[in-house]
């Protein structure tokens, strides 16, 4: 439940795409989906059961709207999930609308299996969508994804915990890190042992919040390492200093927290005021603690914006399918329609468009209202944009936490794992 952007999207490594498998997947490989002019598409997503049965009450909704048109529902599990796919795309079968995530759209791009979106304007409107949200869509400048829906790093802040420890919450409109840090700490010193100011410390999409923050960013938009070595040593440095006043729980424990359920987050049990987290966890650890717990901008804001809209999901359809304007009359629905919205609710995000979000306030809770708004908050300020993530950032994730727990550890400097961290990425990154 920390900020991760795999925590966020739902996505699996990349390491479990084959690469010699893909490398079949160009625009020469015999066509996917069915003929020219085909009335039949089919769609795939991962979920639940319960996202199943919605989607096909979505799915019944388009047909109904749209006479002739048929869409074939291809639910699975998120752990096989973008094996299959692989399997389909090198055999030229994948289906016409593929749900996406991380960087997958990224990968698939790059061997031409993806539609640029630019050549269904005409019925694929996204004139309404938030800037912002419209680039995570994009790759090398070109539309080839959609988000299902959108989230946002956010503070989550539990005022009971504030309350007992008799710690008043900072003015979250113009509060820096330095206010974060001594109210956590005086939260930590004004309760029992195990009650905690901050939850966490920062993960690895923390860094592209703090690179932003400070005129970076975590990755370019031709897909480099955009954050520099003293950025990063300022951002480990940060988070040592939050173990070391005891603003957040020491290291041991925080390695034991890490990607941990919601129930078993210090604030889900109310064991601490603040977490730094997704927009879209707030309804779960709000259910998980008891408490109504508020979602508020993160420090440091006023001064420059860090925080972005991030994919929950992606749509994209495939380049070989046999009717792109029906897939993209398919899309245009599943983003647009008012009624597909009421259905959907928060299930695959936020909706990205403003009018959609505001058809599906009346229908939602108390709690899922917060993080609604909190998205349109963040509509109106002037966002970075973000875009889909190389295909070496999922590598990534994994060198950031390795060398932040050196230095929460006290096995390196933080100038030492800065530069350690920052020559792995590259490298990652340039595959």
């Amino acid at each position: 439940m920390t900020l991760s952007r795999r925590t966020a999207l739902t996505a699996v490594p990349l390491s479990t795409l084959a690469a010699g498998t893909l490398a079949s997947c160009g625009p020469n490989a015999s066509g996917g989906g069915s003929d020219e002019g085909q009335d039949t598409l089919r769609f795939s997503w991962w979920g639940n059961p319960e996202r199943a049965a919605t989607t096909q009450e979505v799915i019944d909704l388009f047909v109904q709207k749209h006479e002739g048109l048929e869409i074939s529902a291809e639910p699975g599990d998120i752990s096989g999930y973008f094996d299959k796919l692989a399997t389909s795309v090198a055999a030229g079968d994948e289906p016409d609308v593929i749900t996406m995530g991380g960087a997958y759209p990224a990968e698939y791009a790059a061997r031409d299996v993806l539609l640029d979106l630019s050549t269904v304007e005409d019925v694929l409107d996204l004139s309404a969508m938030d800037d912002a949200a419209l680039s995570s869509g994009q790759v090398g400048g070109t539309q080839v994804a959609v988000t299902t829906g959108i989230n946002a790093p956010g503070m989550v802040v539990n005022r009971a915990v504030l309350e007992a420890a008799g710690i008043e919450l900072p003015d979250t409109e113009t509060w820096d890190w330095d206010d974060f840090a001594e109210a956590a700490q005086a939260v930590s010193e004004n309760t029992p042992d195990g009650t905690f100011g901050s939850g966490t410390v920062f993960s690895h999409d923390s860094i592209d919040l703090w690179a932003r923050q400070h005129g970076q960013i975590l990755y370019t938009e031709d897909g480099e390492i955009g954050v520099d070595v003293a950025t990063v040593q300022a951002f480990f440095e940060y988070s040592k200093l939050l173990v070391d006043t005891n603003a957040s729980p020491g290291a041991d424990q925080l390695v034991e927290l890490t990607d941990v359920g919601p129930e078993q987050t210090l604030i889900g049990r109310g064991l601490a005021a603040f977490m730094l987290t997704w927009s879209s966890s707030l309804t779960a650890l709000s259910e998980a603690s008891g408490e109504e717990l508020e979602i508020v901008k993160v420090p440091g804001e006023s001064t420059e914006t860090g925080v972005w809209l991030q994919p929950s999901q992606l749509y994209t359809i495939s380049a070989r399918t046999g009717s792109p304007e029906n897939a993209a009359t398919f899309v245009n629905f599943l983003i647009n329609d008012p009624e597909a919205a009421k259905l959907i609710l928060t299930d695959r995000g936020v909706p990205a468009v403003e009018s959609v979000r505001q058809a599906i306030l009346p229908e939602l809770g108390e709690t899922a209202r917060r993080e609604v708004e909190y998205i349109s908050d963040l509509g109106e300020m002037d966002l970075k944009p973000t875009w889909v993530g190389p295909a070496g950032s999922t590598a990534v994730e994994e060198i950031t936490p390795r060398h932040q727990n050196d230095v929460l550890f006290g096995s390196a400097s933080a100038k030492e794992a800065a530069q350690a961290w920052h020559t792995e990425a590259v490298a990652a990154v340039a595959g």
